[in-house]
């Protein structure tokens, strides 16, 4: 069975979802980067798995439920800590990220069986990517891919094609990182807390 990742910021004013604070305070961002993370720890839980781990920059807080194994993110670039977090795994791993709420059991189950393949790839519309697994995980499927670009996933997908893997794509999603990309995930998955938070949020502010 597989390891099931999840690299996150913990959720500090100021340090996390800057781009939320065109409209909310940084006191508010934080409070719904919390929700979306909580979120997506309870589809982990929910999720079979051999090991569920958070990968964090930052301090635990209440947040983190209990049967979630936390470890330290490592320093460097994006591609850096993403390779240093597979390699914790020691094995097929799925890594994902915090930044998708609406993320569910039935999203992740499949991109934890390499029965027929050798990498899972999930894209974000935004260009990028919110799920990444590797059935054998290998620094050099990862460093030197840019990071926080709109090419970030056709050039990560590229990697892994070109490696000859044989590559199964999962749903694209939307990662929450605007103030109009919080209100497209609140609305597509209204039972969330993040949802829950962020209509209580955009009724203070009206």
């Amino acid at each position: 069975m597989s390891t099931l990742l999840v690299i996150a910021k913990a959720p500090v004013p100021g340090r996390v979802k800057t781009r939320l604070t065109t409209v909310f305070t940084p006191r508010q961002a934080a409070g719904l980067a919390r929700a979306a993370l909580e979120d997506t720890l309870a589809a982990v839980l929910a999720t079979p798995a051999r090991r569920r781990v958070l990968v964090l920059d930052g301090r635990p807080g209440p947040w983190v439920p209990d049967g979630i194994e936390v470890v330290p993110q490592c320093a460097g670039a994006l591609d850096v800590r993403l390779a240093a977090a597979f390699a914790l795994a020691q094995g097929p791993a799925l890594l994902i990220g915090m930044d998708t709420p609406q993320v569910t059991p039935g999203l992740l189950a499949p991109g934890l069986d390499f029965t027929g393949a050798d990498a899972w790839f999930g894209p974000a519309d935004d260009g990028g990517f919110w799920a990444l697994g590797l059935a054998a995980p290998d620094p050099a499927l990862l460093l030197g891919v840019p990071m926080s670009v709109p090419e970030t996933g056709a050039v990560q997908r590229a990697r892994l094609t070109d490696a000859g893997l044989v590559v199964r794509d999962l749903p694209e999603l939307c990662d929450v990182d605007t103030p109009a990309d919080a209100q497209r995930v609140a609305a597509a998955a209204p039972r969330t807390r993040f949802a829950a938070l962020h209509c209580g949020l955009c009724a203070v502010t009206r």
